[in-house]
């Protein structure tokens, strides 16, 4: 029977060879066919990649990123270095794609050929019935869409989970991130590792909301495509807090009655897929972190009682997938996890990642899910046992 297991490590050593020594030395189980560092943002990454290459086999790939809150052992951490290794019946390639910022389509493209490549093989004839890939970038460069279609151009059915690296400050400047593979990290870049196995794995999503029955339709953009300017023909920051029934002020992301309680999703058949607003502008706009386009319909959500919405995705969603789980990994919106702390749920939160499968990831600068981008989410990878 085929498996793909999954065992995390985690450090708070400062040196970078101390943390190197510790976290691989801790790691049990079989030996890593793919490595993943997840490290917190003030962190001098390109040492730290390079020492964790160092101490792990030649033959273990490496992925790196960067987060304000790796997911390891004991839940989410700002201050640990978590090291997750995937072991077993899979074969894994790496590719990294850069100049993110000038040319994200090629990025992603790059990063996806070179992954392919190394499973010997094209992209287009990657079978996305054992194939999956997990797609990590920059996610401050804002270029998260256009890095999709460059990583889905040959091969649209590919199934996709990941996130983008940060530092746990608000996206674009100073904001910073590091991502890279096999001993590099730096900076505007994304990176792809596609597994291939037969074992069986599942991409999964989960937030915290229900459909409300409320509709709105961006019915104005500017130049970015990113700030809605008139929503259902009025000026769009206004026009939202009046059908939320809030004042402007109130709307901001994170605050109780606002977008966080009450974002937009994008419906695709009898899917949700969260893509929220970010924030009202002095304009009367309202920013978006995701591309939009004139006479979108958006549904309105309405969030549900946060905690036991995750201790069901991760103790019942994830095994009706994937059988009694063998691992995991998770790419958690950033958003998502300060307002969880905002509402005092931190213990809870990480009392509900215990309970679920053994799992590594990190707190995301917006989220990837197929060919989306979403937010207010978590993606995840899950893995269980089969033939």
């Amino acid at each position: 029977m085929s498996t793909v297991d999954l065992a995390r490590t985690s450090s708070t050593a400062e040196a970078a060879d101390q943390a190197a020594k510790e976290l691989v030395e801790s790691l049990t189980g079989g030996q890593p066919k793919l490595a993943i560092v997840f490290a917190p943002g003030e962190r001098d990454h390109a040492a730290l990649a390079k020492a964790v290459r160092a101490k792990l086999p030649g033959s273990t790939k490496l992925l790196y990123a960067s987060s304000g809150a790796p997911i390891g052992p004991t839940g989410a951490s700002p201050q640990s270095v978590v090291l997750a290794s995937l072991s077993g019946d899979l074969e894994v390639g790496l590719g990294v794609g850069k100049r993110l910022t000038d040319d994200p389509v090629k990025a992603g493209n790059d990063a996806a050929t070179q992954a392919a490549n190394a499973l010997g093989t094209k992209v287009a004839d990657l079978d996305p019935r054992n194939t999956v890939g997990i797609v990590i970038d920059d996610g401050a460069r804002g270029k998260k869409e256009e890095l999709l279609l460059g990583i889905l151009d040959a091969n649209p059915a590919l199934p996709l989970v990941g996130g983008g690296a940060g530092d746990g400050r608000m996206p674009g400047a100073p904001s910073v991130a590091a991502v890279g593979i096999d001993g590099e990290a730096d900076g505007d870049a994304a990176v792809v590792a596609l597994l291939r196995t037969n074992a069986k794995w599942a991409t999964l999503r989960h937030h915290a909301y229900r459909p409300t029955g409320d509709r709105l339709v961006i019915t104005k953009v500017d130049e970015s495509y990113q700030r809605a300017l008139e929503i259902d023909g009025k000026p769009a920051a206004q026009a939202y807090a009046d059908l939320l029934g809030v004042t402007i002020e109130e709307l901001e992301f994170g605050k109780p009655k606002g977008i966080s309680d009450r974002p937009t999703a994008m419906r695709v058949g009898r899917e949700y897929f969260l893509r929220a607003a970010w924030r009202p502008l002095p304009d009367g706009s309202l920013l978006f972190a995701n591309r939009l386009i004139e006479n979108t319909e958006l549904e309105v959500m309405k969030m549900v009682d946060f905690v036991p919405a995750l201790q069901t995705f991760l103790t019942e969603e994830i095994p009706a997938r994937v059988g009694p789980p063998t691992g995991a990994l998770y790419f958690n919106c950033y958003g998502r996890y300060m307002m969880a702390h905002g509402m005092g749920l931190d213990a809870q939160v990480d009392a509900a990642y215990a309970a679920g499968p053994r799992a590594a990831g990190l707190n995301a600068v917006f989220e990837s899910f197929n060919g989306f981008q979403i937010n207010s989410t978590l993606t995840a990878l899950a893995f269980g046992r089969g033939s």
